[in-house]
């Protein structure tokens, strides 16, 4: 287990090929993924495609970050992922996280997002991090708000209106030294 950063409750780790049944099970639900512009996975098939060419091959050997497997440290769950990768479509960082429904409202995504952009910023020196929320996806704008990202204007995502959300290294540094 290659563990990429860790909070007082959680792990983030790299996903491995033997992931394939949690990626498929976590992207099988509508409810996780309806607003990310994703749709659910047919078929197991589908979910390894992605695991091995869209996370493993295309983001960690790719650019050295991507989505990683957040896991409960006292149960050793998945319950979801958070991380970041470059977004071939605007050619930033971007922040991005998708949980079970059993672990929502219970802090794990604003805990592991933070850890996130401390690990972007304080380990890979990036100097801007991204977040995108749709409009109708208050929580997940609230998760980008809480970890201090700043709402810099409404543009689109997954052709849906959506919040975008930025930090620079520089603003992050400010907000540790307060």
């Amino acid at each position: 287990m290659e563990i990429i950063t860790e909070t007082k409750r959680l792990f983030l780790r790299k996903f491995t090929p033997e992931d394939l049944a949690l990626i498929y099970e976590l992207n099988a639900n509508w409810e996780v993924v309806k607003y990310t512009g994703n749709q659910s996975f047919k078929s197991l098939e589908e979910a390894k495609e992605v695991l091995e060419n869209v996370i493993i091959k295309g983001q960690y050997e790719k650019y050295g970050m991507g989505r990683w497997a957040v896991i409960v440290k006292e149960t050793g769950e998945f319950i979801g992922w958070c991380g970041i990768r470059p977004n071939d479509n605007i050619a930033e960082i971007d922040l991005g996280y998708r949980y079970f429904q059993h672990s929502w409202g219970k802090g794990y995504a604003t805990e592991a997002a933070f850890a996130t952009l401390q690990y972007g910023f304080e380990v890979l020196n990036l100097p801007l991090i991204i977040g995108q929320a749709m409009d109708e996806n208050i929580a997940s704008r609230r998760v980008l708000e809480k970890v201090g990202m700043r709402f810099v204007k409404k543009t689109t995502c997954a052709e849906a209106a959506a919040h975008y959300y930025e930090m620079t290294k520089e603003e992050w540094e400010a907000g540790r030294n307060t």
